[in-house]
């Protein structure tokens, strides 16, 4: 039988590799790749701009990651830098046209996924899963950020 760490953490590796899965193959219908749709769906909540280094910390991805996807997007005209003096630097990046349009097609993608990955579910069921995983997530951060803590005898 297997333990609940064993249960858990592979559970939750086999969900993180199948979304990865998910994104690459639905993504790649549209020349665009996981870490894209990532990006475009962030940035698609901040119509009025949002710096690289806040996406960084809103998608939870390195600066190194978000930099390449950000110049990615910019090549394929999805975004638009918006810098002082000329510069990138703390430049201001919105969706274009072509990107808004692109975050709507992954953001029903998306709705469409997490639908079908709930079948079987109850409303009532669903809501419960969703707060319990934000509060495993919320703990295993502070783990991260404090370490394991021993329980005293």
């Amino acid at each position: 039988m297997l333990s609940k760490y064993e249960l858990f953490s592979s559970s939750i590796s086999c969900v993180y590799h199948d979304i990865q899965k998910i994104e690459r193959t639905e993504m790649a219908k549209y020349g665009l790749k996981g870490p894209h749709a990532q990006c475009l769906l962030a940035m698609s909540r901040y119509p009025q701009g949002i710096t690289a280094a806040r996406l960084c910390e809103v998608c939870e991805k390195d600066k190194a990651a978000i930099s390449r996807t950000l110049s990615e997007l910019e090549q394929m005209d999805m975004i638009r830098r918006t810098g002082q003096n000329g510069t990138h630097y703390r430049a201001s990046l919105t969706l274009t046209e072509r990107g808004r349009a692109a975050a709507e097609t992954v953001s029903e993608k998306a709705r469409l996924a997490v639908e079908q990955a709930g079948q079987g579910l109850e409303d009532g069921q669903r809501e419960v899963f969703y707060q319990v995983l934000a509060q495993i997530a919320e703990n295993l951060h502070a783990i991260c950020k404090d370490g394991i803590k021993e329980k005293k005898i």
